[in-house]
């Protein structure tokens, strides 16, 4: 264990305005504090936190964070109080060791909603001050090394969270150095098997080529240096992860891995970095299609580097990045290299440049955060830009948009800004015209064509790479179905209105939002559309003297048999018929306001409604009612008859188990046995086929347009998950969903 000397010492190797006695406090305090507490391998727990600090102290950080991570376990693990620490270090390092504090460990194999709000904290306090980033990195590094001592079940999940989570943070970051030994500690404990196999073989090839790697530094240093060149030249080989990860990505075996060898190239400036691309392009021979530069296009995480590969001595392919020796401080630690302890720097940072990209890259994720979305849509697209590798494309001014692999069109319009995707219609590349889900490549120009009053389709939410684009693309989404239930509310009020004799003005009705307890008129409207509010609690809220005889949809206390009561009755069809006297309803029933007599009621021909759907009805006088889903197709044929449009809701028991007819398309690869195993699958879910027509829409692939009755609209997202994990299946999706 690490004496108090020691952690003194470290510190001021780079730092020798230290404070000392705060360091000293800081050590003295935790070991108090921790006492004979221990950790799974024996060692008493005070260990662990200064393992963390002497982590922090390679990196060179500020006293701050070596005190913080000296302290970080102590509010707690212990008796410690952020109160306590105030009093003792100052407000500045309380608050970095609260930040690590309120953090719990994240658990991604189950209880995602609690991890999501958890990783959103993480964030939040990383926001506030990057340090706390820096620490919470190197506790992870620290137990990722003694993961060996805790319990076997516990292992996979915390090497699981590590490969998921903080590796890709840490790369993102910039810090490649610990991201490659976080993704190899995870590696070895989630696939040992894998992991021996591939250390095995590297070692071999180490064995075997370690000549052939001191000759290409020899051969490579004496021509540099011939030329005036002060280089510094280091042979390096992949790590077993980056081997592993290229070997699936490209379904290649190891022996057809070329670049698993690379050189350093380390030079004084820029201009050195260039000069010596010039001589190593003359002296062998290149790959094509692997020259790439980095320090003229950083990347995100302000990594800069010229990169090449060359056919070597002996046939040899090796992989060559040229940098200056602070743009390989910079690529080893990344954001930790921007951390500043210097007197007079800006602290409300963290110490952070402002001019990191990573740090304004961090900003964009926060952003995120701030626009509404849950938890869980915040996790799942910060995950997004965390996992995938990068392509550089570029705006005709000639604006740099950095995507993840993969991203399409789309993806760049919402890069640039929300409103040009809401609104993209067709795309150019590189001046062809294109299709919006084409997948762009590296220096890609992109042209985007837009028109006005477009609301981005709801199916590209599945289609796009980028957590902003999904997120606004959400977004949008439900605004435009806040809009259908607001276009749908202004139609009811107003024929409630003109029942009531009263002229409808949103000015008046602007009056009595707060009677009504909501903030706008569309939240009203959108309301009433929603079957949230009673249209004739709208009037009344703009005159109170108005009296509507007329009641509101019964909640689960109303008696069955009173008048608006539709019980089902199972003729040729599902038909919904007023009850007679009380008591003799049906049990399974909806309310349906506003209505009197003997009227039939039916479900839509195309798709039918299930609980859960958002219902309206749809009066066509001579025959009935038929109850669509809201968001069904057929409504527009409505659009302009708003006197037909009638307000109902389900009121469906709990627990009962009743059928509901909807319809769902299937595209399923045409082969013997996709319907029996179709047929299998709803069966086994417990619900009914109704019926089925099949159609040929290929050689391949035949559509299936399949009625089935279903309990309500969970059980029937339910079967089509199901359906969509069958490797028959090629789509799912319902009639009028």
């Amino acid at each position: 264990m690490m004496r108090q000397y020691e952690l003194v010492d470290r510190v001021r190797s780079y730092n020798p305005h230290a404070d000392e006695a705060a360091l000293n406090r800081a050590y003295v305090y935790a070991m108090q504090a921790h006492g004979l507490q221990k950790r799974a391998s024996g060692d008493p727990y005070f260990s662990h936190p200064l393992e963390v600090a002497a982590i922090l102290t390679d990196m060179k950080l500020d006293d701050a964070t070596i005190i913080a991570a000296v302290l970080h376990d102590t509010i707690e693990d212990t008796d410690s109080t952020r109160e306590e620490i105030d009093r003792l270090f100052g407000p500045a390092i309380g608050k970095l060791v609260d930040g690590l504090t309120k953090l719990k460990k994240l658990d991604l194999v189950s209880k995602r909603a609690a991890q999501a709000e958890n990783f959103r904290k993480l964030l939040l306090a990383i926001a506030e001050d990057v340090r706390v980033l820096l620490v919470k990195l190197a506790d992870r590094l620290h137990n990722m090394r003694t993961l060996h001592f805790v319990p076997l079940e516990k292992r996979a999940r915390v090497a699981q969270e590590t490969l998921d989570i903080y590796a890709p943070l840490a790369g993102r970051m910039g810090m490649q150095h610990m991201r490659d030994e976080l993704e190899n500690l995870a590696f070895k404990h989630l696939m040992p098997e894998a992991y021996a196999m591939i250390a095995a073989r590297l070692e071999d090839l180490r064995q075997k080529n370690g000549r052939i790697i001191a000759t290409i530094e020899e051969e490579l240093t004496r021509e540099l240096t011939a030329r005036g060149i002060a280089a510094k030249v280091e042979g390096r080989q992949k790590q077993p992860y980056s081997v592993w990860r290229k070997m699936e990505r490209k379904s290649i075996s190891f022996e057809q891995l070329s670049d698993i060898f690379g050189f350093r190239v380390i030079v004084p400036n820029i201009e050195d970095c260039y000069r010596v691309i010039g001589v190593v392009h003359t002296k062998w021979a290149v790959v094509p299609g692997r020259f790439k530069d980095y320090i003229s296009t950083p990347k995100p995480n302000d990594y800069q580097s010229i990169h090449t590969t060359v056919v070597g001595p002996g046939r040899q392919r090796a992989e060559l990045q040229v940098r200056t020796e602070l743009m390989h401080e910079i690529a080893r630690n990344g954001i930790a290299a921007h951390a500043l302890y210097k007197e007079g720097l800006r602290a409300d940072r963290g110490g952070l440049s402002s001019e990191s990209r990573a740090y304004q890259w961090l900003r964009r994720t926060i952003a995120l955060l701030a626009e509404g979305d849950t938890p869980e849509e915040f996790l799942e697209h910060t995950k997004l830009e965390l996992f995938h590798d990068q392509v550089f494309c570029f705006t005709p001014a000639g604006r740099l948009i950095a995507l993840p692999r993969g991203a399409t069109p789309i993806d760049f319009a919402y890069a640039v800004h929300t409103d040009l995707g809401n609104t993209a219609v067709g795309a150019k590349i590189n001046g062809r015209h294109a299709p919006l889900l084409s997948e762009l490549q590296n220096g890609d120009e992109v042209e985007i064509a837009c028109a006005e009053g477009q609301v981005p389709p709801a199916v590209w939410e599945s289609l796009v790479m980028t957590g902003k684009a999904r997120s606004a693309i959400r977004r949008a989404t439900r605004g435009a179905v806040r809009a259908q239930y607001a276009g749908l509310g202004r139609q009811i009020v107003a024929r409630a209105f003109e029942r009531a004799g009263k002229p409808f003005s949103e000015e008046k009705l602007k009056s009595a939002l707060p009677r009504l307890a909501r903030a706008s008129v569309d939240d009203v409207l959108a309301a009433v559309g929603r079957g949230e509010m009673f249209s004739g609690d709208v009037v009344k809220a703009v005159h109170p003297e108005f009296v509507d005889e007329r009641k509101p949809a019964a909640t689960s206390t109303r008696q069955r048999g009173e008048p608006g009561w539709f019980g089902i009755k199972k003729a040729s069809g599902l038909v919904f018929k007023v009850p007679g006297p009380e008591g003799e309803s049906d049990r399974k029933s909806i309310p349906i306001r506003g209505l009197q007599g003997d009227l039939p009621v039916r479900f839509a021909p195309h798709g039918g409604a299930v609980p859960g759907d958002r219902i309206v009805g749809i009066l066509t006088p001579g025959e009935g009612i038929t109850i669509y889903p809201i968001q069904a197709p057929d409504l527009t044929a409505f659009d302009e008859q708003p006197e037909r449009w009638l307000d109902v809701r389900w009121d469906i028991e709990e627990g009962r188990q009743e059928f509901f007819p909807a319809e769902i398309k299937v595209t399923a690869i045409n082969e013997p046995g996709t319907l029996g195993t179709i047929a299998t699958v709803i069966g086994e879910a417990g619900a009914n086929i109704d019926n089925v027509v099949m159609k040929a829409i290929s050689t391949d692939f035949r559509e299936i347009i399949i009625d089935v009755e279903v309990n309500d609209l969970k059980h029937l997202n339910a079967i089509m998950q199901q359906l969509r994990a069958r490797p028959v299946v090629h789509q799912v999706e319902r009639v009028n969903g």
